[in-house]
């Protein structure tokens, strides 16, 4: 064999030929993504769960901003105004929450309406106020008038009818109100103030009077028709018709001067009971010293409806994350030591579950506050009855989970490098469970929204006060009058539908993130 002869070589044949030239401009992320981390940026390629993660936190700052929005305090109540329409009184001039209700009057009742403007412009009781003044009045309910139409009554008569639409605020017109001394005086210093009318002529109770209640009817009647007395004394009947003038029913004294007060009885000059007749609205604004405005209307009693929506929609998200907060740590803590340990200790455990389980919901909640709610009150009552065996389900799903896991590798082998209980269960095996019990918790709460609505709604859980409402108790109260005021009902039911929804979405979401084997392809 030849002898081979190596040939050296050189340093210079082993420098890198692009040693200081990038060969790519992609940057290659060598941090690890934590549990969290992942979760969050597979929940953020679900839409839908964002989506209804926004509506969710919108809902929560309405419940939490809405007095913010009212002078309205939470406890007000207006009876005058119960069961009326959004309004604000600086949009109503562009046809928006203006207390609108479209309504067909026959001309008589036509005639009673447009009388509240006319009235209230005639605070001197002049009586001579014509049908365009009363219109021009900012008192004056009706929006818009249509033309004329005829119909055929019972009696084969025909009737003259009206379609329009009525302001349900200004509708309320004039009341009587009885009065001390003082009062009295504060109400004529407070008209000189203001500039506001507030004081209005007394009507006379006589036969042209038909409803001596109603501080609306200042003109003369019969039976409900208005009427005029003519040259020779007798009574004609008044037509709406422009230039419409209404001859005035008003208490005057011997010189005809309109009488605003009478004394109707007290022991004192200062207990001294006084009669007067007041423009509503007015008096409204001098008790409260602000205008009546309305976002989303009046409830049936006459609260504000937004305040009593935000006020139902913090007393439901509150009490259903309570429930899924407090149900998560008892069920969390009860499946891991079932599901850990097993045997006999499984066997018992399961055994008190499955009573608890058999007790229904409705019988607790019922019994609870029956015997319970005069005394803690009806919302504790509520959240103890779901929490009874309402951590059951989230109990079994980690008992499930920990005997999935509990004999996997790495449990194994942390157990044998020394590891006590507690740090297997709650380091090793419960972190790998979470995914499931997260998504079963966070869909308890539209759970319990929902029952919590149907209880109240039902009247077995009674949260309608001054303080508490619910979103089941409008809906209870709006059930027999929805027809006639929509909106009563429409709004309530519309919060109840987007939290469900919302929730529903947002816990499919969530277990998306959580649970790696659901994860679409792309990701």
């Amino acid at each position: 064999m030849a002898d081979t002869k190596v040939k050296a070589l050189s340093p210079e044949k082993f420098e890198f030929v692009n040693m200081n030239t990038r060969l790519t401009d992609v940057k290659f992320d060598d941090k690890p993504i934590g549990y969290f981390k992942d979760a969050w940026i597979r929940f953020r390629k679900s839409k839908a769960a964002v989506v209804a993660t926004g509506i969710i936190i919108l809902i929560f700052l309405f419940s939490i901003t809405a007095p913010l929005f009212t002078k309205n305090p939470a406890t007000f109540m207006d009876t005058y105004y119960a069961k009326k329409g959004p309004y604000i009184n600086g949009l109503r001039e562009h046809g928006i929450a203006n207390g609108a209700v479209n309504r067909d009057f026959s001309e008589i009742g036509l005639i009673a309406k447009v009388a509240i403007g006319m009235g209230a412009e005639d605070w001197e009781g002049t009586g001579k106020v014509t049908l365009e003044e009363g219109m021009a009045s900012e008192h004056q309910p009706m929006i818009s008038i249509s033309d004329p139409y005829i119909q055929i009554d019972a009696t084969k008569k025909e009737k003259k009818y009206y379609h329009g639409q009525i302001n349900a605020y200004a509708e309320v017109g004039f009341i009587y109100k009885s009065v001390e001394q003082e009062e009295f005086k504060r109400m004529q210093e407070w008209e000189k103030e203001t500039g506001l009318h507030l004081l209005y002529p007394l009507i006379e109770d006589n036969n042209y009077t038909p409803d001596k209640s109603d501080a609306n009817y200042w003109f003369k009647c019969k039976k409900y028709q208005p009427i005029y007395i003519n040259e020779k004394g007798k009574a004609k009947n008044v037509e709406y018709a422009p230039g419409m003038v209404l001859e005035d029913n008003y208490k005057r004294d011997a010189e005809g001067n309109a009488i605003k007060w009478e004394y109707t009885g007290g022991g004192s000059f200062d207990t001294a009971h006084i009669k007067v007749r007041v423009l509503y609205r007015n008096y409204f604004i001098y008790k409260n010293n602000f205008e009546p405005q309305y976002l989303f209307g009046t409830d049936s009693q006459g609260y504000d409806l937004m305040l009593r929506l935000a006020g139902g929609l913090r007393l439901s998200l509150l009490l259903a994350v309570c429930v899924s907060v407090i149900n998560f740590i008892l069920g969390a803590f009860y499946g891991s030591i079932e599901g850990f340990y097993g045997g006999w200790i499984d066997l018992f455990m399961e055994r008190v579950s499955d009573i608890l389980q058999g007790v229904p919901f409705i019988i607790v909640a019922t019994l609870f506050q029956i015997h319970l709610a005069t005394k803690v009150g009806a919302v504790p009552c509520l959240l103890f009855a779901y929490i009874l065996n309402g951590w059951i389900g989230i109990a079994y799903r980690v008992r499930t989970q920990f005997y999935r896991f509990k004999k996997q590798e790495f449990v194994l082998a942390a157990k044998t490098l020394g590891a006590r209980d507690m740090r297997l269960i709650w380091k090793h095996i419960f972190p790998n469970s979470l995914g499931t019990i997260v998504t079963s918790t966070a869909l308890i709460i539209p759970s319990v929204i929902f029952s919590e609505s149907m209880l109240s709604y039902l009247g077995i859980v009674k949260l309608g006060s001054a303080t508490t409402t619910s979103l089941g108790t409008l809906l209870a109260d709006a059930s027999a009058i929805w027809t006639n005021y929509p909106h009563l009902m429409i709004l309530p039911a519309l919060f109840i539908s987007l939290l469900m929804i919302s929730f529903n979405l947002f816990g499919n979401g969530l277990r998306d993130a959580f649970n790696p084997s659901l994860r679409n392809v792309e990701d």
